[in-house]
């Protein structure tokens, strides 16, 4: 396994972001192999277990109280309505099973369900993942008695180009809750999105942020907008496939024994384009019709890609 560098600067990122696409692709697809089976992937569910509302402006989000979408306000699911949904996941392939609520913060009146929903995904067999907003240590030390296995808290972008994004809360904070996360002992899950209308010094920037905290993520999603009407970026620019690639690949290289996952626009995205965002490092994918509130490729249609490049589930 490589050691993961600790210390990475911008010039270096930026070296390593902007070589010439063959040899980062080389270069990536190496580190891939080192450190993992390069022709698996890790199969994830992702769930709205309270969706609409949330208190922030969050300039992507659908789920925003401060945007009129196609969301619908509704209450946190019953337990049993949750643990049905993952075992459908199950069934279907998945081995983690990740919950989302749209809050800003955990209402301490929902930890007894939020532990119980752990617990019961537990039992079947499933890796836990939970995405809630910011968190209190108790609150962590709470999730991880009750067997949480990851936290999933995105810094979305750079910290330069943060306050473009999200008004409501600083970046700092999301830096704080991944402490706290850390600090209860719980694996970190962070990352974000392209397509904000950052720019590529911005990405560079992001990868830095990711890359040099004393322990880098070990799931590292890498979400591609997808544009929801009614939100302030709705009409934002789409990445280019191409710069998508080349962050997936640098951030394969910065965190090798990372888990990069290739998230939200995959719907979007040709055949070809996956595939060399598969090569680059990316080795996990959302599985099933939605991922929280948007769609995501048929399950059918994943299985036809994934057979015609020869990726397996990964064991």
């Amino acid at each position: 396994m490589t050691e993961t560098k600790k210390s990475w600067s911008v010039a270096e990122i930026t070296a390593i972001y902007e070589q010439p696409f063959n040899d980062l692709l080389h270069q990536a697809h190496t580190e891939h192999k080192k450190n993992h089976d390069a022709n698996s992937l890790q199969f994830a569910t992702l769930l709205s277990i309270k969706t609409g509302a949330c208190p922030e402006d969050c300039g992507y989000c659908s789920q925003s109280g401060h945007f009129k979408t196609h969301v619908e306000k509704e209450k946190l699911m019953s337990v049993d309505d949750v643990l049905k949904s993952a075992q459908d996941a199950k069934d279907g392939g998945a081995k983690r099973f990740c919950m989302g609520a749209a809050w800003r913060c955990v209402p301490d009146k929902a930890m007894p369900e939020l532990k119980e929903m752990i617990e019961g995904v537990k039992s079947l067999g499933l890796e836990t993942c939970m995405t809630l907003g910011m968190l209190n240590q108790a609150q962590a030390e709470s999730l991880k008695e009750a067997g949480l296995d990851y936290y999933n808290h995105n810094i979305d972008t750079s910290p330069s180009y943060y306050e473009k994004v999200v008004t409501t809360r600083k970046f700092s904070d999301r830096l704080d809750t991944l402490d706290t996360v850390r600090a209860a002992g719980i694996n970190v899950c962070c990352g974000g999105i392209l397509g904000l209308g950052e720019t590529r010094e911005d990405r560079i920037e992001f990868l830095l942020t990711l890359a040099n905290m004393d322990t880098p993520p070990e799931s590292v999603p890498i979400n591609r907008l997808i544009p929801v009407e009614g939100t302030r970026l709705a009409k934002a620019e789409p990445v280019e496939g191409i710069e998508l690639v080349r962050t997936i690949a640098t951030a394969r290289i910065l965190m090798p024994q990372s888990a990069i996952r290739l998230t939200a626009g995959r719907t979007e995205m040709s055949d070809e384009l996956q595939a060399l965002c598969y090569y680059a490092g990316a080795n996990s994918v959302f599985i099933g019709d939605k991922l929280l509130t948007e769609e995501n490729p048929q399950r059918a249609k994943d299985k036809v890609l994934f057979s015609k490049l020869g990726l397996t589930e990964m064991v």
